[in-house]
This record gives structure tokens, sequence and C-alpha cells, in this order.
């Protein structure tokens, strides 16, 4: 039994999938996963949430053996407390118009049917900031700032690529985590 939640989820749900499937992870899950050395914490997350570009909404969303294995793997991890809960479409989160072709792929777990990818660093970082300034959200930036050694004229650059969901706390949220991140440089 593996000993972190996110590769507990994926294998359990690679487990009832007949045909292949691509994820591209965000949250906690693709720090853990998508990212040499991670904080030990971030594998203990209890979901994983992913995204969806829009030129597969369709196809995913017509994929019903996936919902089905999808809700077949959350029912039998409901005991542990643990699922994959959100997987939002790309115009509902804050990345960069581009990020598709920005991902990377994740190597870890090894998985029959799951092709999994995370978001280039800056677009997790843009996808954090949907909560202001949330204090763990913040740290987490900040830990993808130094690993990756982001500069801030490459988050200056994303802010200014960015797309925001046409909502007005959201705006709101991404322009108090602006503030917050630009001041995490001298």
């Amino acid at each position: 039994m593996p000993a972190d939640n996110p590769t507990r989820i994926l294998q359990t749900l690679d487990a009832r999938l007949d045909h292949v499937v691509e994820l591209t992870l965000i949250g906690k899950s693709a720090l853990w996963l998508g990212f040499d050395n991670p904080p030990t914490d971030y594998g203990v997350t209890q979901d994983v949430d992913a995204v969806v570009p829009g030129q597969q909404s369709d196809q995913m969303n017509e994929d019903l053996a996936f919902w089905d294995a999808l809700t077949s793997a959350n029912a039998d991890l409901q005991a542990q407390g643990i699922y994959l809960t959100h997987i939002f479409e790309e115009w509902q989160i804050i990345l960069r118009r581009d990020w598709f072709a920005h991902r990377i792929a994740i190597q870890r777990p090894q998985l029959k049917h799951l092709r999994l990818y995370r978001p280039a660093t800056v677009d997790l970082i843009l996808s954090k900031m949907m909560r202001g300034d949330d204090p763990q959200h913040m740290e987490e930036i900040r830990w993808m700032i130094a690993h990756e050694e982001i500069t801030r004229s490459d988050l200056e650059a994303a802010f200014a690529a960015a797309h925001i969901p046409d909502d007005a706390e959201i705006l709101e949220s991404f322009e108090i985590a602006k503030a917050k991140v630009l001041m995490m440089y001298p």
C-alpha cells in the first residue's frame, strides 16, 4: 500500500479504468507527484484535483466509463477520507492562456491507464492565487518559487498572460495574492 494519498487515489482510479485517460493535476497532489523532493506534508493531502483543457472537455464529459471508474474509486476510498474531488475546466481557474502547451509529464506513480501531467510551475502558482493570501497557498507558492528559481519577471509575465475567470471574488483574490507574491522578492 503506498504511503502517500495522491498515489493511493490515482492507483485506485487507474485500476478501474479500461482505457487511457489524460489528467492534468493541480493543487497539492501536483506538487507532491510533479516535483523532485517536495515537502513530505504534501503527500498527505486528502484529494487530487485536475484541470481539463478546453479541447478535451467534450471528450471527458462524454467518457462515461471514466466517470463510472471515478465514482467507484471514490466510493472505495471514502472510508479513508481521500478522493479525487474537483475536475475543473480550464476557464474555471487562473492559468496562462497557453498553459496547455507548457504542461509537464508526471513520471510517478507508474500507472497502466492514467497519463499524468501538471501545469508549468508559473501556472500552478497562478492557480494557487485564486484563494488570495491564504497562508497555506502562499507557503506552497514560496516553495515553488525557491525550488524552481522562478524570477519576479517570470511571474510578472505570467500575471500579464493570465486568464482570470469572470468572477469578481476571484479577481479580487488574485489582486490580493499578486501583492503578497511580489513581496516574496527583495
